[in-house]
């Protein structure tokens, strides 16, 4: 069965049938409750901030992992491909070595949202200097960076599902 709601196809369907309701109160319902649990946006707002607030966090909870040598936000990605941030790394040859270079590139849009969101996809994007695949060891890896990731993503989900139904920002940057 497809879903009319992308991002939430892996939920059940009774969570499903809640969002939907939710949107039936004209998207209003949705939105307020974003609001009411996620009242500002981050103070994120340039590359270089962005670069130092990643940095911290590999700090903090991957000291021994690869560097990543770039983290910037991107107006190039586009979410609707379930894109949220990319990791990419390059490998070049440098001196009979093979040195990789991590960059991080997180889409734009997300300049606007609650930290919760923004750290949850920085740390999406940090495990996969650990874990290349999506699976079990890669999203314990998450939750041990931030123990509240699972909901952060379900909540960002939500936030995706009021944008495509023609839902406006909720947050605006100050």
């Amino acid at each position: 069965m497809h879903s009319d709601l992308p991002y939430l196809r892996a939920y059940p369907q009774p969570l499903q049938d809640q969002v939907r309701g939710m949107l039936g109160e004209g998207g209003s319902g949705l939105a307020a409750l974003l609001q009411r649990k996620y009242p500002q946006a981050h103070a994120v707002r340039t590359d270089k901030a962005l670069y130092h607030y990643t940095q911290a966090l590999k700090t903090r909870h991957l000291r021994n992992a690869d560097a990543v040598h770039k983290v910037l936000f991107d107006s190039k990605i586009h979410v609707v491909r379930n894109a949220l941030g990319l990791h990419t790394s390059v490998s070049r040859v440098q001196g009979g070595k093979l040195a990789a270079k991590h960059e991080i590139r997180v889409a734009a849009m997300f300049k606007q949202v609650p930290d919760e969101f923004l750290r949850m996809i920085v740390v999406h994007e940090l495990a996969h200097l650990r874990e290349r695949e999506h699976n079990k060891a890669f999203y314990q890896l998450c939750v041990h960076m931030e123990p509240a990731y699972h909901q952060y993503e379900f909540d960002l989900r939500l936030y995706l599902t009021h944008l495509e139904r023609g839902g406006g920002r909720i947050w605006r940057a100050d």
